[in-house]
């Protein structure tokens, strides 16, 4: 008996990295699993983006530890495709009990240098996206009295970072949309909660402009050279975490009986403890 059984959740992002290991913890604890993914290139972001097979292969894991899921290629950009990844949910599993929104992009470069499509797309995909996930899921929840959302913010949504206003005010602009739904349906049976990741090791980390953005002085830096310079930035000295530490804060805020809403759960490796 898992803690999730009979439950419906629904995993953004879910092709690879967080996501991925969202969805198979969920189905691990009983959940059936909805998971979406872009599955495609966005033009403006500087690091490959997850494939069709990616999303496939998700599923493929959940099915073959003998979990149930689908996949449902959408961009979450779209109220039409999020709407439609909703009525999916409910026509094939009966109703959406859980959101785990964590689809997000992620880009760099000085303010000034910003390009309109980087921030639209930025702002577009982690807030906006994410806004229209929460609009599209929460009526049903409403129906049934019961709703577990975690949205993956950032601990650069609790701090600045140069080289990152674009993503700093969307993860930030996802916070304040957290604490004032979760106030919406404070009486209702269902929570949202933010859960906000330092580094991860995930594609969106490892790619070819962080490494020269973390090394400027280095032709070609390679993961060896990062390393050291990603580990300055918190207390603790890790340059990453592993995807599953954050699987593990969701999973907390998905399985509480309903008594936390509207928090920021950090998983900073002690950056936390720098913030007000």
């Amino acid at each position: 008996m898992g803690q999730l059984d009979g439950k419906v959740a629904i995993v953004t992002g879910a092709a690879r990295g967080q996501g991925r290991s969202h969805a198979l913890a969920l189905a691990a604890e009983g959940a059936r699993v909805v998971a979406c993914d872009i599955a495609a290139q966005i033009e403006s972001v500087e690091f490959p983006m997850s494939t069709p097979d990616e999303l496939q292969e998700t599923v493929r894991m959940i099915t073959a530890s003998g979990g149930d899921a689908l996949a449902v290629t959408t961009d979450i950009r779209s109220t039409e495709q999020v709407q439609a990844l909703t009525d999916r949910a409910v026509e094939d599993y009966g109703s959406v009990d859980i959101l785990v929104a964590n689809a997000a992009i992620c880009g760099t470069g000085p303010l000034e240098q910003l390009t309109d499509a980087q921030w639209d797309d930025m702002i577009d995909v982690n807030l906006t996206g994410t806004f229209k996930c929460l609009r599209a899921v929460l009526p049903h929840m409403k129906r049934t009295g019961y709703g577990r959302v975690v949205v993956t913010s950032s601990m650069t949504g609790r701090h600045g970072n140069a080289n990152l206003s674009h993503y700093s005010a969307s993860k930030f602009g996802v916070i304040g949309m957290v604490k004032s739904a979760a106030l919406e349906v404070a009486t209702m049976g269902i929570t949202v909660n933010a859960m906000c990741p330092t580094s991860a090791n995930t594609p969106m980390l490892h790619n070819d402009t962080n490494y020269r953005l973390f090394c400027p002085d280095v032709d070609n830096p390679t993961i060896d050279d990062v390393r050291p310079r990603f580990a300055s930035l918190n207390p603790m000295e890790l340059p990453w975490l592993e995807p599953e530490a954050y699987t593990r804060a969701v999973m907390f805020l998905v399985t509480d009986p309903g008594h936390i809403s509207g928090a920021t759960l950090e998983v900073g490796a002690g950056v936390s403890a720098q913030l007000a």
